[in-house]
């Protein structure tokens, strides 16, 4: 009688364990899945093309996209290369944030702007945008323009990728002529 009453305690206690009630995950009720990136990616690269024509080439050390948004979030440090329709670099960018519009491909940047063109001219501002349809930067924010013949200072600027034509809005500063 003793060994079947073993035997009936022990599958007492196995059933008893597996009725055992399951612990749930928990989850941190501050937590919004909605703040958190549906994709992300380190040291990323992002090609921007027309008709088989490289436009830009964006690298950002961190990349995050999120659902139902159609911004592709850039951040630790990104460096935008910009090309000409013959496919020659015109300029490079570099900020500390960005995002790119999937549905433009538009960059938008800001944190310690720099854009250096091929010919050394240097563009600074803390936020800038560039059109990839119009391969045009611009920004109403306060702009620095430092070339081989001019130094200028203002609010708001137009100008195409290679800062070879721009145009300052409200200007400050000094130009040699020749």
């Amino acid at each position: 009688m003793n060994g079947m009453r073993s035997v009936w305690l022990m599958w007492a206690c196995v059933a008893l364990i597996g009725c055992e009630e399951k612990i749930k995950p928990s989850v941190l009720s501050t937590v919004d899945s909605r703040t958190l990136p549906q994709q992300e990616s380190w040291n990323s690269r992002i090609v921007i093309s027309d008709s088989g024509r490289v436009r830009a080439v964006v690298n950002a050390g961190y990349l995050r996209v999120f659902e139902n948004s159609n911004l592709t979030h850039l951040s630790e440090g990104v460096t935008a290369h910009f090309f000409d329709r013959e496919g020659q670099q015109t300029s490079v960018m570099t900020s500390s944030e960005g995002t790119v519009d999937e549905t433009t491909n538009n960059l938008e940047a800001w944190g310690n702007v720099l854009v250096v063109s091929t010919d050394s001219t240097k563009l600074r501002s803390e936020k800038l945008y560039w059109d990839n349809v119009r391969q045009l930067i611009h920004t109403p924010e306060f702009v620095r323009i430092v070339s081989p013949k001019e130094k200028l200072q203002g609010h708001g600027l137009e100008s195409d990728q290679s800062l070879k034509n721009y145009r300052i809005f409200r200007v400050t500063g000094e130009a040699q002529t020749e």
